[in-house]
């Protein structure tokens, strides 16, 4: 007997294995693909009890932190600023289509209502509410999408495999890869069944461990299909896509490049693409970091990231009461006034030219022509598999005078590009 069930269950893991392996995306899945490349801004969030000690969400490991005293934060975090209707005004003022908020990360606290720990924001804090619930019926209700940011590392779980990180925290190393890999399992069963449509899962910790450890990804893959199967899946692994990921993230760096020194070797895959990147230097919450970015800057990265395809995710770390740094809320209410006018260049289209004065994005019969940084009234644009009918000034509509070759386009512009992003309208002849 023992022996039949222990063939019972090989079949169903190598079943389980391969259906990933074949894994084909539902329709609603491919759907959620474009809608997804369609939305090109996303709002980070990164809010946990590591936003207390207001030294960014890596403190546990950086400062190398008892976790049995760190984990002492929890008795008194209760963020009475907190209001998520707020927050998902601000957010959806900025123009964003969708939020992803860190509902566990790497140090462990649970920040949503789950019966697998009492570490969490309900059971081990005054504060008692379930911030997970409450921004996703936010979401919901004023059109956001919602997604979830899960870490695969811990920093506080003694079944947690040493990794790379998280070896000073003074826990007691009972590995047990069987329990930890259980517990994630339950939790995203709670996150996908509790909280209804959830747009992806943001996974990140891959890292942390060897390349030859095996994270058994196609079977939890497979599981956040099943519960949802037009959830999408990207993993922060800095590697090319894994079977059954839906989405490529690249972080703080465009697709293609690697400034920050983390997609060495990360090549672009045709998957939709999305690049996160800070407001300032740390996503959670700092004290000491007053480093943001200007709202020229920010839309400058929305608007290149639209120009390789890819999706920009804008961190913001909101302060230990709950409430959103005014910075932040300045940053995010200037890219909304510029979105306002110019978000239809981006919404919807695909990327194109990439060069050192701007780029191009592409919808239907329309061509955009984004330059951030030239200093000439006559633009040469290396186009030769279009034909233009005819060319605008978009802020005004005014008409532009163009000559077209076999080389491509030269535009004769009206004035010295000034703006933060002047564009151009070219309208293509089917």
């Amino acid at each position: 007997m023992k022996n039949k069930l222990l063939c019972f269950c090989l079949v169903l893991l190598v079943s389980s294995v391969y259906a990933q392996m074949d894994y084909q995306p539902s329709s609603g899945n491919l759907e959620a693909r474009e809608e997804f490349r369609d939305n090109k801004f996303g709002i980070f969030v990164h809010y946990g009890i590591y936003s207390m000690l207001a030294n960014g969400e890596w403190v546990l490991e950086n400062e190398k932190l008892r976790q049995s005293e760190y984990a002492k934060l929890a008795g008194g975090f209760c963020p009475s600023r907190f209001d998520a209707a707020q927050w998902v005004s601000a957010f959806k003022a900025s123009g964003a289509k969708y939020v992803c908020f860190t509902t566990r990360h790497h140090d462990g606290f649970s920040m949503f209502d789950t019966k697998f720990s009492d570490y969490n924001i309900v059971k081990a804090t005054p504060f008692k509410r379930d911030i997970v619930k409450e921004l996703v019926d936010e979401c919901h209700k004023q059109g956001l999408k919602i997604h979830f940011y899960y870490s695969h590392a811990d920093w506080g779980r003694e079944d947690y495999p040493v990794g790379s990180t998280g070896k000073n925290t003074g826990r007691r190393m009972k590995e047990n890869w069987d329990s930890y890999y259980k517990f994630m399992n339950n939790q995203l069963t709670e996150l996908l069944t509790n909280y209804g449509q959830v747009g992806a899962i943001w996974f990140d910790g891959h890292w942390d461990q060897d390349k030859d450890f095996d994270w058994r990804l196609p079977e939890q893959y497979n599981l956040i299909h099943r519960l949802q199967p037009d959830c999408l899946i990207g993993n922060n692994h800095h590697l090319a896509p894994i079977k059954g990921e839906d989405i490529q993230i690249f972080e703080r760096d465009l697709p293609g490049e690697n400034k920050a020194g983390f997609s060495s070797g990360q090549p672009v895959a045709s998957l939709p693409l999305e690049t996160c990147e800070t407001m300032n230097s740390t996503w959670g919450y700092s004290i000491k970091d007053d480093n943001y970015k200007s709202v020229e800057t920010l839309i400058h990265l929305l608007v290149k990231a639209a120009g390789k395809n890819a999706n920009l995710l804008l961190n913001v770390g909101p302060q230990p009461d709950g409430k959103l740094p005014d910075a932040t809320v300045e940053r995010l209410k200037g890219i909304g006034d510029w979105m306002r006018i110019y978000g239809e260049t981006l919404y919807g289209t695909r990327g194109g030219i990439v060069r050192d004065w701007g780029v191009t994005t592409k919808k239907k019969d329309k061509l955009y022509v984004h330059i951030l940084d030239w200093k000439d009234k006559v633009l040469f644009l290396p186009v030769t598999d279009v034909v233009i009918k005819k060319a605008f000034v978009f802020k005004d509509k005014s008409k532009l005078s163009f000559i077209q070759n076999k080389q491509g386009v030269i535009l004769q512009l009206p004035e010295l590009p000034s703006e933060i992003d002047y564009i151009v309208e070219l309208q293509l002849k089917d």
